[in-house]
């Protein structure tokens, strides 16, 4: 989920990290899967539309692991975002060689992940999101914990076959938005 500003400078930690497309040539599990939806990623125009419409640069610094199923359905779409607009960039880092970062990004003190830092021109951390879209994590922790993991996660991998990761390009734009000092959100001129 979207939080507070911290303001941490983040210039070495993204200096170290991969582009999208090294860290998918390093990726051992879930690999045909990460490679089948980062050559299927598409981002509706609009939403294209609406970072392009955002002054400044700005740079999306993800904490991931190659197992995880929802880095799997919500990276490719961001990584494909940032490939579609000229002021936004986007690297990887994994998580469990950076514990001190994901340590520093907790979701109800647990390292869930993926946690994409929302960087400004400068990589100083104006905020983050993640692990998962609001609708899908608030699901996930209250009619989601019902069911029997299994279970759980194959309603999980449906959730995200029909969106599409549009929820999470959405939140994530939505985000940078805010940090921009649109709040309102970003329309393009």
């Amino acid at each position: 989920m979207p939080t507070s500003p911290v303001r941490a400078d983040r210039t070495s930690s993204f200096a170290v990290a991969q582009g999208f497309q090294e860290f998918l040539e390093t990726v051992t599990e879930n690999e045909p899967l990460w490679n089948a939806l980062a050559r299927r990623a598409t981002v509706p125009a609009e939403l294209v539309d609406r970072v392009r419409a955002v002054p400044g640069s700005w740079h999306l610094l993800v904490l991931l692991e190659d197992w995880c199923g929802d880095a799997v359905n919500t990276v490719p779409i961001l990584a494909r975002l940032a490939e579609l607009s000229p002021n936004l960039s986007m690297k990887v880092l994994r998580r469990d060689e950076h514990p001190a970062l994901m340590d520093a990004h907790l979701t109800k003190g647990k390292r869930a992940i993926p946690v994409v830092m929302v960087l400004d021109q400068y990589f100083r951390e104006v905020g983050w999101w993640g692990p998962r879209p609001r609708e899908l994590q608030d699901w996930a922790a209250s009619l989601g914990v019902a069911l029997a993991k299994p279970d759980r996660y194959r309603e999980i991998r449906r959730w995200y076959a029909r969106d599409r990761g549009r929820a999470t390009v959405d939140e994530v734009v939505d985000f940078v938005c805010g940090a921009a000092g649109r709040p309102e959100g970003c329309r393009a001129a």
